[in-house]
């Protein structure tokens, strides 16, 4: 009997031994997981390790729930008391474009090689790391080998769209599927102070196995900004280039005099990853592996690139904390945020890029011109690096913004943020700002699931506003602010009326037949003499207007109580400041 269970046991060992091989390295770098197969690994990883634990979170749109795994040296899993306890929180998001799968199997890697104190690997004891393994789970369901055509391997992987075809790297702000919703949920508990989404590149050919994309620091702000870019970014080039592996920052297209005039950095909007976590002081970074560099190489620079995050944090984690802090408390009393930017020309850092040459030849295809790349002919050069950005679009902070319930798609969103909102407690009518929509241009395309608005101009006025029991009020002096202005204010272009959550407002419910207005408009002039001479003066400024007779009695509605107040007045009403 004791014999049995001793090769039971030995069997057992040899099992979770084996397990603990992955699929990537079982293929020798051809092969990624399926999502069935890799959170089986994960999970007896979990029974294997105390210091992990695997938590099961909230819905997406396929129907299974996200995971996010947490490892700690002290097998302390309570984020809250660990950050109260001075450890320093990295996060890693994988999957989110299931095409590009290096960062699950850098992630199984490395975890059973911290874990298992592994290739020289252990968890610093002042660092809690926790990991998405599969973001977008519907796109990973949705295996093929083709849709990434410009990718050289794995052999099989996920779509890039989630199970309603959006792309989950431009919902963070709309957050239109379930996935970011949860995602939200995750990223507000875990409060990282370091993100990583990593991904696969797209664009030109060159020699670096990985590039970066890096929360834009101006965009960021704040100390933690200049942080970023005077310190942590040299760090992570200077490492990798020891490791073996350059990076450039992220690099799409060249044109024939790309790499003597440079390229720019990427300005990321909340809709993207790093974009969304700017927006609540966190550092995030999207590591892009270059799409034709084998997929060994690629996985292997991931992995190289998510130790030296885990290094820098460990090192540096009481500084990056101390400096969220500040921002933070300075965000709450910040009067002017910047909604809109642009590349600074005159500004450039040098960096080294090593690419190879380009030309056009005849296409097989089409006998027209095509581009290609020599490998043949590598060359190094140093190039100008446009990072560099300032604001061309700027709001004030109200003393708090008002949202009638009714808006509850937009209530929710706020929620899943934690913002911090309270109620009325009572009808009340209160005199506020009011912001009408006078132009806005609409995108003839759609754009994941909406037609975006852009060049939005707004007129403000005060107007006392009747408001009911059960509207929210919110104070800003919380350090939500940054996300609620952005995402609040009509002029954003992140901004919730930016996706349409406000297109009702655009359409005139109720008009009137000429016929019968004119004998009402005469008689509103008659006891509005002021009207009259409005109407008069607009006349004389505008020929056209003079000969346009509904023209005129347009004017007359619009400036009457017929006109319904509600068409083309944004219904989020700002407090002013005091």
């Amino acid at each position: 009997m004791k014999r049995h269970f001793l090769l039971a046991l030995a069997l057992l060992t040899m099992n979770e031994a084996y397990s603990q091989e992955t699929i990537f390295e079982r293929s020798a770098g051809q092969k990624t997981p399926t999502y069935e197969e890799g959170m089986a690994w994960f999970r007896q990883l979990d029974r294997q390790f105390p210091e992990m634990e695997i938590r099961q979170m909230g819905p997406t749109d396929s129907g299974e729930p996200l995971h996010l795994i947490v490892v700690s040296n002290d097998r302390n899993f309570d984020l809250a008391a660990q950050r109260k306890k001075g450890k320093t929180i990295l996060l890693i998001d994988n999957a989110i474009h299931p095409g590009e799968p290096d960062g699950v199997d850098a992630c199984q890697l490395l975890l059973r090689d911290l874990l298992g104190r592994k290739n020289g690997k252990k968890l610093p004891d002042n660092v809690v790391l926790c990991v998405i393994p599969f973001y977008n789970i519907d796109g990973t369901l949705n295996r093929n080998s083709h849709s990434r055509a410009n990718q050289n391997g794995p052999d099989a992987y996920g779509f890039r769209a989630n199970g309603r075809n959006y792309d989950l790297n431009r919902d963070f702000a709309k957050a239109d599927s379930r996935n970011a919703a949860s995602f939200a949920e995750i990223f507000h508990r875990v409060d990282p102070d370091v993100f990583v989404d990593t991904h696969v590149s797209n664009g030109a050919d060159y020699q670096h196995v990985m590039t970066l994309i890096t929360t834009q620091h101006n965009k960021l702000g704040g100390a933690l900004g200049a942080f970023l870019h005077t310190q942590m970014e040299p760090y992570l080039y200077r490492e990798m280039k020891r490791l073996g592996f350059p990076m450039t920052p992220y690099v799409t297209n060249f044109g024939p005099n790309v790499t003597k005039e440079g390229f720019s950095g990427f300005i990321d909007y909340p809709r993207y990853s790093t974009g969304f976590a700017a927006l609540f002081q966190t550092i995030g970074f999207m590591p892009e592996t270059h799409m034709l560099k084998p997929y060994r190489d690629r996985v292997k620079a991931t992995y190289d690139l998510l130790t030296v995050f885990l290094t820098f944090t460990a090192e540096h984690g009481a500084a990056i904390r101390e400096l969220r802090r500040k921002d933070r408390e300075a965000v709450k009393t910040q009067s002017v945020f910047p909604l809109a930017w642009q590349k600074d020309a005159g500004r450039s850092d040098s960096i080294e890029f090593l690419g190879y040459e380009h030309g056009y030849k005849p296409s097989d295809v089409s006998g027209q011109p095509r581009l290609y790349y020599d490998r043949t002919k590598p060359f190094r050069m140093d190039v100008p690096y446009f990072d560099y950005f300032k604001p061309t679009l700027t709001a004030t902070r109200p003393e708090a913004y008002i949202i009638p319930q009714a808006w509850w798609p937009v209530i929710e969103r706020l929620k899943i943020n934690g913002v911090a909102m309270q109620r009325m407690e009572k009808d009340m009518t209160l005199t506020v700002e009011v912001q009408r929509i006078e132009s806005y241009q609409t995108s003839q395309r759609a754009y994941e699931g909406h037609y975006p608005h852009t060049d939005v101009k707004v007129s403000t006025s005060l107007q006392p506003i009747p408001f009911r029991k059960g509207d929210y009020i919110i104070t800003c002096n919380q350090d939500k602010n940054r996300y609620l202005v952005e995402m609040l204010e009509p002029t954003s272009p992140e901004g919730f009326f930016a996706w349409n959550f406000f297109d009702s407002i655009l359409q005139q419910k109720e008009g009137y037949s000429d016929y019968v207005f004119e004998d009402l408009a005469a008689g509103w002039l008659r006891e509005h003499p002021e009207l009259r001479e409005k109407l008069e003066a607009r006349k004389k400024e505008d020929a056209e207007f003079a000969k346009n007779g509904r023209a005129q009695l347009d004017f007359v509605y619009r400036n009457s109580p017929y006109y319904e107040p509600e068409h083309m007045r944004y219904p989020i009403f700002r407090v002013p400041v005091k």
